[in-house]
């Protein structure tokens, strides 16, 4: 009887051990973790990341090939810019030319930035493992916002020198005379079609 039971608890305990692994395995599997994968990693130097966040794809030439795996900071001692060194895993089989261009995409008007490599043509030399290569710095938001208010800037006032009869454009819509002398410009040409064939010396 009590070789039974014991038989039975085996049983049970196989079967919830082989359920959590199959667990296990499909959590590993919806979150991208890359165990069982062969890569190496790379790493990426930017000035500014723009909230890029640990698990961000890495994508080359718009394919999905990796993901950040972690995030540094180095700040210079006196002067100078700070640097945020971002370091990813990718795909063993990527070989990325060091004539790439590698910069922070995202995802959507406002969402998931990830990083962006485009390939370049010079494969005779890639990036090696642990490797590090300067990407391009995105534009923060403010000074996308001081362009717009620029931009908005200035055509305001072209539109505040056409109101006011200001400049060519201002003249041309608000000023008759250049309006008249092209009517009579066609009536003329119309009564006599032959000028359009006389060279001026």
């Amino acid at each position: 009887m009590i070789f039974g039971k014991t038989k039975m608890e085996l049983k049970v305990g196989i079967f919830v051990f082989c359920g959590l692994v199959l667990a296990v395995i499909f959590i590993l599997s919806i979150g991208g973790f890359k165990t069982w994968s062969s890569g190496y990693n790379v790493k990426f130097s930017f000035g500014f990341i723009n909230g890029v966040k640990l698990g961000a794809p890495v994508r080359f030439a718009g394919v999905d090939v990796g993901q950040v795996k972690n995030i540094e900071m180095s700040v210079p001692a006196k002067e100078g810019q700070a640097k945020i060194h971002v370091n990813c895993w990718v795909k063993k089989d990527v070989r990325i030319p060091l004539d790439s261009i590698i910069w922070v995409n995202t995802l959507g008007l406002l969402g998931e930035k990830y990083i962006e490599i485009m390939p370049g043509k010079d494969y005779s030399k890639v990036l090696d493992n642990n490797q590090e290569m300067a990407g391009v710095d995105p534009l923060p938001m403010n000074k996308i916002t001081d362009l717009a208010n620029n931009i908005a800037k200035d055509i305001n006032d072209i539109l505040e020198k056409v109101k006011n009869k200001e400049g060519s454009l201002g003249k041309l819509i608000y000023d008759d005379t250049i309006y008249k002398e092209l009517e009579a410009l066609a009536v003329d040409i119309r009564q006599h079609p032959w000028k359009l064939f006389i060279k001026t010396k």
